[in-house]
């Protein structure tokens, strides 16, 4: 869903109930694994900025909660660690939040964080 909420935390208040705990923690993940980053909201959404640029955020979409990674090469080093979800170019959408595998979204934002590969 896109939003109006002028924070990151007005935003997870607006999630239902069902993705509440998924999407609580996916920030948590975020605000550990993304030292140094910007957490903001951008394009309705929460963002995590590394030098003005967006290079993560994450929603909660009508069917699924997205995680989107600007970082193409970074996705596909863990792509097969992510069964039972949609993976794209640069967006991982879990259909199911208590199949999110925390473990490997931990890595995967922490590799986010240590490469320096070009945004898409």
């Amino acid at each position: 869903m896109t939003s109006k909420a002028a924070s990151v935390a007005a935003y997870v208040n607006e999630v239902t109930a069902e993705r509440r705990a998924a999407v609580e923690k996916l920030r948590r993940l975020c605000q550990q694994a993304l030292q140094g980053y910007e957490e903001g909201m951008a394009y309705g959404l929460p963002c995590y900025k590394r030098n003005g640029n967006p290079e993560v955020a994450f929603a909660s979409q009508k069917n699924h909660i997205a995680l989107y990674v600007m970082k193409p090469d970074v996705v596909d080093e863990f792509r097969s660690e992510l069964s039972g979800s949609s993976i794209g170019k640069g967006c991982i959408r879990f259909s199911k939040p208590e199949r999110m595998n925390f473990e490997v979204l931990d890595r995967l934002l922490r590799r986010v964080a240590a490469s320096d590969a070009p945004l898409c």
